[in-house]
């Protein structure tokens, strides 16, 4: 791989859908044996990783899979649920003719990469139903903010769209969201767009808490079945 932007994507996936835990910590040599690249590229990398929020790189330690805390993941939540709401309670009823078109043919798309088993696609294509239904509301420095919301949450929602049950529940809403476009309650619809992203919040502070109770056990627990995503490590990281 000598392309920036590929192993910038190859790490991005290995984060948001799990391959490398939070706490993990990234090697620049580990990473430039796995991708033959140049230590410059794996520096950059790290650099954007860290820009969008899911890489912590501090000195004398080097850089870090961003593990939330409780508390933070519920603080980025309410200013997402914030946000969506506003968003959809400014849409215009009816909304652009050629809105509920756009956004069935992007689940549709959705469908189609989660059938295929393509994670990176069943991720596009849902931050693009979402970002051209919020784009709607025509604000927007609104929608910019959402998009970065978007980004600071990566590493907490993408995961979810892998469990099968997680997938069929976010497709049904939106297919419900196209729906509600068609009435008169925007309450409902931004109710619904709160409602959306409940999943992924409650699934990732369940491992928060798994992780708590996993650091929590005596040392010796971890020749026991200590979970490996528990406390920040170094890992073989697998074939590219």
């Amino acid at each position: 791989m000598t392309d920036r932007t590929d192993l910038l994507t190859a790490l991005e996936d290995d984060i948001i859908f799990g391959v490398l835990a939070p706490g993990t910590r990234l090697t620049e040599d580990g990473l430039m044996a796995r991708f033959a690249v140049t230590r410059h590229s794996v520096r950059q990398a790290l650099v954007d990783l860290e820009r969008l929020g899911i890489v912590i790189r501090e000195r004398n330690i080097g850089a870090t899979v961003r593990r939330y805390r409780a508390d933070e993941v519920r603080d980025i939540y309410q200013v997402r649920e914030f946000l969506q709401r506003q968003a959809a309670l400014m849409i215009p009823f009816p909304p652009p003719s050629d809105l509920q078109p756009q956004l069935r043919a992007l689940n549709a798309r959705f469908s189609d990469a989660q059938s295929r088993g393509d994670l990176r696609g069943v991720h596009e294509a849902n931050d693009l139903f979402h970002l051209t239904f919020f784009e709607a509301c025509g604000n927007r420095y609104l929608v910019q903010s959402i998009r970065d919301y978007m980004n600071l949450s990566l590493p907490m929602r993408a995961k979810s769209l892998a469990d099968a049950d997680a997938f069929r529940l976010s497709s049904r809403q939106h297919g419900i969201m196209i729906d509600l476009l068609r009435d008169t309650d925007r309450w409902a619809l931004a109710q619904l767009c709160v409602d959306h992203v409940q999943p992924s919040k409650l699934s990732y502070l369940a491992r928060v808490q798994e992780t708590c109770s996993a650091d929590s056990r005596p040392p010796d627990a971890a020749h026991h079945g200590l979970d490996a995503g528990s406390s920040a490590r170094t890992v073989t990281l697998r074939p590219g």
